[in-house]
Protein backbone atom coordinates (compact mmCIF):
# COMPACT_ATOMS: atom_id res chain seq x y z
CA UNK A 1 0.00 0.00 0.00
CA UNK A 2 2.83 2.32 0.47
CA UNK A 3 3.73 2.30 -3.19
CA UNK A 4 0.24 3.00 -4.07
CA UNK A 5 -0.82 6.95 -5.14
CA UNK A 6 -4.13 5.39 -5.04
CA UNK A 7 -6.79 3.98 -2.11
CA UNK A 8 -7.13 0.18 -2.93
CA UNK A 9 -9.98 -1.85 -2.93
CA UNK A 10 -10.36 -4.73 -0.46
CA UNK A 11 -11.17 -7.13 -3.60
CA UNK A 12 -7.85 -6.00 -5.33
CA UNK A 13 -6.15 -6.26 -1.79
CA UNK A 14 -7.93 -9.66 -1.15
CA UNK A 15 -6.63 -11.12 -5.04
CA UNK A 16 -3.36 -9.98 -3.93
CA UNK A 17 -3.45 -11.59 -0.86
CA UNK A 18 -5.22 -14.51 -1.95
CA UNK A 19 -7.75 -14.55 0.50
CA UNK A 20 -11.62 -12.99 0.29
CA UNK A 21 -12.34 -9.55 1.04
CA UNK A 22 -14.82 -10.31 3.82
CA UNK A 23 -11.35 -11.77 5.16
CA UNK A 24 -9.37 -8.91 4.30
CA UNK A 25 -12.35 -6.13 5.56
CA UNK A 26 -12.29 -7.65 9.37
CA UNK A 27 -8.38 -7.61 9.59
CA UNK A 28 -8.33 -4.13 7.92
CA UNK A 29 -10.74 -2.76 10.64
CA UNK A 30 -8.03 -4.15 13.35
CA UNK A 31 -5.62 -1.58 11.42
CA UNK A 32 -8.01 1.24 11.03
CA UNK A 33 -8.88 1.19 14.64
CA UNK A 34 -5.05 1.49 15.83
CA UNK A 35 -5.20 4.36 13.39
CA UNK A 36 -2.69 2.55 10.69
CA UNK A 37 -4.92 2.33 7.62
CA UNK A 38 -8.26 4.03 6.38
CA UNK A 39 -10.95 3.21 4.41
CA UNK A 40 -13.21 5.75 2.05
CA UNK A 41 -16.55 4.51 0.72
CA UNK A 42 -17.98 4.71 -2.81
CA UNK A 43 -16.10 5.58 -6.53
CA UNK A 44 -12.46 6.07 -6.01
CA UNK A 45 -12.51 4.36 -2.97
CA UNK A 46 -10.70 2.08 -0.84
CA UNK A 47 -7.77 1.53 2.14
CA UNK A 48 -5.17 3.65 2.45
CA UNK A 49 -1.99 3.94 4.94
CA UNK A 50 -3.01 6.35 7.35
CA UNK A 51 0.45 6.38 9.36
CA UNK A 52 4.04 7.09 9.21
CA UNK A 53 5.66 3.75 8.63
CA UNK A 54 9.08 4.44 10.66
CA UNK A 55 7.14 4.56 13.82
CA UNK A 56 5.14 1.21 13.44
CA UNK A 57 6.44 -2.23 14.57
CA UNK A 58 5.39 -5.54 13.72
CA UNK A 59 4.50 -6.02 17.51
CA UNK A 60 1.91 -3.13 16.80
CA UNK A 61 0.47 -4.92 14.13
CA UNK A 62 0.36 -8.20 15.88
CA UNK A 63 -1.52 -6.40 18.69
CA UNK A 64 -3.70 -4.21 16.33
CA UNK A 65 -4.79 -7.74 15.18
CA UNK A 66 -5.54 -9.46 18.14
CA UNK A 67 -2.52 -11.33 19.36
CA UNK A 68 -3.32 -14.21 16.82
CA UNK A 69 -1.63 -17.60 17.54
CA UNK A 70 1.54 -17.59 16.55
CA UNK A 71 2.37 -21.64 17.15
CA UNK A 72 0.26 -24.34 15.03
CA UNK A 73 0.71 -26.48 17.82
CA UNK A 74 0.74 -26.76 21.79
CA UNK A 75 -0.24 -28.18 24.55
CA UNK A 76 -2.88 -31.49 24.96
CA UNK A 77 -5.53 -31.50 27.27
CA UNK A 78 -6.52 -34.98 26.20
CA UNK A 79 -6.12 -37.16 29.28
CA UNK A 80 -5.91 -33.95 32.17
CA UNK A 81 -4.80 -36.40 34.81
CA UNK A 82 -2.20 -38.15 32.67
CA UNK A 83 1.16 -37.91 34.75
CA UNK A 84 3.55 -37.96 31.39
CA UNK A 85 1.35 -34.85 29.56
CA UNK A 86 1.57 -32.72 32.59
CA UNK A 87 4.93 -33.17 32.72
CA UNK A 88 5.04 -32.41 28.86
CA UNK A 89 3.07 -30.10 29.19
CA UNK A 90 4.88 -28.29 31.82
CA UNK A 91 7.95 -27.92 29.64
CA UNK A 92 6.38 -26.94 26.76
CA UNK A 93 4.57 -24.03 28.23
CA UNK A 94 8.23 -22.64 29.31
CA UNK A 95 9.95 -23.45 26.10
CA UNK A 96 6.33 -21.54 24.36
CA UNK A 97 6.61 -18.54 26.83
CA UNK A 98 10.27 -17.98 26.14
CA UNK A 99 9.83 -18.31 22.01
CA UNK A 100 7.42 -15.95 22.80
CA UNK A 101 9.03 -13.15 24.51
CA UNK A 102 11.78 -13.48 21.74
CA UNK A 103 9.81 -13.20 19.25
CA UNK A 104 7.57 -10.17 20.77
CA UNK A 105 11.13 -8.43 21.39
CA UNK A 106 12.21 -9.32 17.63
CA UNK A 107 8.63 -7.68 16.13
CA UNK A 108 9.06 -4.58 18.16
CA UNK A 109 12.64 -3.84 16.35
CA UNK A 110 10.72 -4.58 12.94
CA UNK A 111 9.09 -1.45 11.48
CA UNK A 112 6.82 -1.08 9.08
CA UNK A 113 9.38 1.50 6.91
CA UNK A 114 12.23 -1.39 7.48
CA UNK A 115 10.14 -3.82 5.53
CA UNK A 116 8.95 -1.34 2.84
CA UNK A 117 13.08 -0.99 2.14
CA UNK A 118 12.97 -4.73 1.78
CA UNK A 119 10.07 -4.69 -0.79
CA UNK A 120 11.87 -2.05 -3.09
CA UNK A 121 15.06 -3.66 -3.31
CA UNK A 122 13.10 -6.71 -3.98
CA UNK A 123 11.39 -4.74 -6.67
CA UNK A 124 14.17 -3.67 -7.90
CA UNK A 125 15.85 -6.87 -8.50
CA UNK A 126 12.57 -8.06 -10.34
CA UNK A 127 11.43 -5.61 -12.71
CA UNK A 128 8.29 -7.24 -13.77
CA UNK A 129 6.93 -7.27 -10.16
CA UNK A 130 5.17 -3.54 -10.57
CA UNK A 131 1.56 -3.84 -9.05
CA UNK A 132 0.06 -5.42 -5.48
CA UNK A 133 -0.95 -8.80 -7.25
CA UNK A 134 2.86 -9.89 -8.40
CA UNK A 135 4.53 -8.28 -5.27
CA UNK A 136 2.64 -10.60 -3.92
CA UNK A 137 3.30 -13.91 -5.83
CA UNK A 138 0.11 -13.69 -7.84
CA UNK A 139 -0.49 -15.01 -11.45
CA UNK A 140 0.90 -12.67 -14.26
Amino acid sequence: MARQDTPATSEVLAKAMRTNPVVLRRTMAGLRDRGFVQSEKGHGGGWTLACDLSKVTMLDIYLALGKPALFAFGNRSDAPDCLVEKAVNANLNQAFLEAEQRLMTRFGEITLSKLNADLQLRVKQRRDALDVEKIHGGAA
